[in-house]
């Protein structure tokens, strides 16, 4: 197995910070650079909500969350793990498990080391499972790194 490159998905939560050690500890062991990545999913407007008296600006809204992850995710390559690694960032838009495929498709990624947020049942029928869709579509091996079970009681 040769592993050059590793996609980091990141979504800046403390649960998404799981994957990042283990991220780091292989591309250290193989010599392989860490692509982190941040997905800026569509808006949607809340339709029949009559509490606003003006639509949402929702561009000036994407603008800022932007901005916002154009300041996070370099914070990352920065962190104590990530010293002497080749790091790089990229910040798309568009539905995550989607993107993430797509961008592994695109770099010709080895490894996508990916957070999950640790719901069963209900909330994972509500907010679904981003990771699993990304297992399930991935080019390459993803390896899913999950909370303690005490982390998410």
């Amino acid at each position: 197995m040769q592993i050059r490159s590793i996609l980091l998905p990141t979504d800046f939560s403390e649960c998404g910070d799981y994957a990042l050690p283990y991220a780091t500890s292989l591309a250290r062991t193989f010599g392989a650079s860490i692509l982190c990545v941040h997905v800026i999913e569509p808006m949607v407007p809340a339709v029949g909500y009559s509490g606003m008296t003006e639509p949402l600006p929702l561009a000036d809204i994407s603008e800022q969350l932007e901005d916002s992850a154009g300041r996070a995710l370099p914070k990352i390559a920065e962190r104590e793990e990530c010293a002497g690694l080749d790091v790089q960032e990229l910040i798309v838009h568009g539905e995550a498990a989607a993107e993430i495929v797509r961008v592994a498709k695109e770099r010709n990624i080895d490894l996508i080391v990916v957070s999950s947020h640790g719901r069963t049942g209900l909330g994972r029928i509500l907010f679904g499972s981003t990771a699993e869709a990304i297992v399930r579509h991935s080019p390459c091996p993803v390896m899913v790194v999950k909370p303690s079970p005490a982390e998410t009681a």
